[in-house]
């Protein structure tokens, strides 16, 4: 039987109120989408394993299966064909190499103090969790890779900025963006009940002001600080608690949207439609 890996799941339920989930696997010659009927949230397969189908239903290019037509392998090995389908964590070395550039940039010492500790504490934690369910970086890691593409896109635009910018409030807040989704999302990419009760914008923000308070930095720069945070979905209607309003608000917004989106259209297979982006996807 053919083999396939797991790239993202969702899980759902139906009208009637049952339950199933939506993975989409990827072989060594296909990408699907693959509904999967009365499959509970607890049961396998998790993000990352290897499955096969006994049974596969395909009603007018539209797949399913129920939850006993499938088998669940395992994780694949470095060797397995499939292993590199899925996006891994970024090294140590790639990580620590991008903070180094970016503090060589800061001028802030007790800023730059705050953020070479949390680049050290952080790395650990994003390596191991997902930065979405399905929109985008939806892999273990993910949370890892996407806050290290803000960073590195960073530290390349920076030199080149025709415009006062306090690199210190961007490098901060990018690094805690999207600090909350540790609490968001289960390593699975699974919600967890923080996700509807506080947000990762608000736990995120709340997590950095504490810090900045706790380290006796200054009250306006700290406010600028966490605004970059607060601001950086960009719009009302994207879930953001306010509109950015300073240069560094602007550009972590910008860089988190094009982080976001490259890799939403990465993930998304030739003239498949995808809804984040309003559109199908060409790559021919």
């Amino acid at each position: 039987m053919k083999e396939y890996i797991v790239l993202s799941r969702t899980n759902g339920t139906t009208k009637n109120g049952s339950n199933f989930a939506t993975l989409k696997v990827e072989s060594v010659d296909e990408v699907i989408n693959v509904a999967v009927w009365e499959l509970n949230p607890q049961q396998p397969p998790t993000v990352g394993q290897l499955i096969s189908f006994y049974v596969l239903k395909d009603n007018a290019g539209k797949k399913s299966c129920n939850s006993s037509d499938f088998k669940v392998i395992g994780l694949p090995d470095e060797n397995h064909p499939l292993y590199n389908k899925l996006p891994r964590p970024i090294k140590r070395e790639v990580w620590d190499a991008t903070i180094k550039q970016l503090t060589e940039y800061c001028k802030d010492e007790q800023l730059t103090q705050i953020i070479s500790e949390y680049a050290d504490v952080l790395y650990k934690p994003y390596s191991e969790y997902p930065a979405a369910t399905t929109v985008h970086h939806a892999f273990p890691g993910g949370l890892l890779n996407h806050t290290h593409q803000l960073l590195d896109m960073l530290a390349g635009v920076y030199p080149h900025l025709p415009y006062e910018v306090k690199i210190e409030r961007c490098v901060l807040a990018i690094l805690f963006h999207d600090y909350g989704k540790v609490y968001e999302y289960q390593k699975t990419g699974e919600p967890r009940q923080d996700m509807y009760l506080l947000g990762h914008i608000y736990i995120g923000a709340h997590k950095l002001h504490q810090e900045l308070e706790k380290r006796g930095i200054d009250t306006e720069e700290a406010k600028r600080i966490v605004h970059c945070v607060l601001a950086h979905h960009g719009k009302l209607e994207f879930g953001s608690p306010v509109v950015p309003a300073t240069q560094e608000a602007i550009l972590v917004n910008m860089l988190d949207d094009l982080s976001a989106k490259t890799d939403t259209a990465n993930g998304t297979g030739n003239l498949e439609k995808n809804f984040a982006l309003g559109t199908a996807v060409i790559k021919d």
